[in-house]
């Protein structure tokens, strides 16, 4: 994931779904650069809902479907 992308991930993840801070940062430490995933690890230790990762699942769908978002001022 880009870090724009991983930026925009992030601020969905605070500003939709109130993930704090302190729940970021311990999943951001648990994450395996290899293996896991940000949305996966905040799933396996409970910091997320099931709702909740069907919904990050919807949002990465549709990033996917929208690479070149442009902002038009």
């Amino acid at each position: 994931m880009s870090s724009s992308l991983q930026q925009k991930f992030i601020q969905f993840l605070q500003n939709d779904l109130a993930i704090s801070t302190a729940e970021l940062n311990v999943a951001l430490r648990r994450q395996d650069p290899l293996m896991g995933q940000l949305h996966m690890v905040l799933w396996q230790h409970g910091l997320i809902s099931l709702n909740q990762l069907n919904a990050v699942f919807e949002w990465l769908e549709r990033e996917a479907s929208n690479p070149l978002d442009v902002q038009v001022a």
